[in-house]
């Protein structure tokens, strides 16, 4: 598993990939190119994969997002080291906090 701030990216099997995975909606890249798994509403600093693959996410407010990089690539982000990722598919989950009679998604 790997972590960078409050985002979890935890590797899966292809065979262990829900069905319907490769038809989720892929996210486009940024202006810059990279594979944004997280953008930080306060800051707008991103968490972010550099290198060729594509970026799934499910819909609704705690959405789960399936990453796949054929050729492995790098996480990055403006405040934390880099971190390589070997080729495969990756779960993305983004941490929750409770806030009184709620949850919700961590602000960064």
């Amino acid at each position: 598993m790997y972590r960078q701030g409050d985002v979890l990216i935890m590797p899966v099997a292809e065979a262990a990939l829900p069905p319907g995975t490769e038809g989720l909606p892929q996210l486009p890249r940024d202006a810059r190119g990279r594979l944004v798994l997280a953008l930080g509403e306060v800051t707008g600093h991103a968490h972010a994969v550099v290198g060729p693959g594509t970026l799934m996410r499910e819909t609704g407010p705690f959405a789960v997002s399936y990453l796949h990089l054929p050729d492995g690539g790098r996480v990055v982000h403006e405040e934390h080291a880099a971190i390589p990722l070997p080729k495969g598919w990756y779960r993305v989950v983004r941490q929750r906090e409770y806030v009184p009679g709620a949850v919700r998604v961590v602000a960064d």
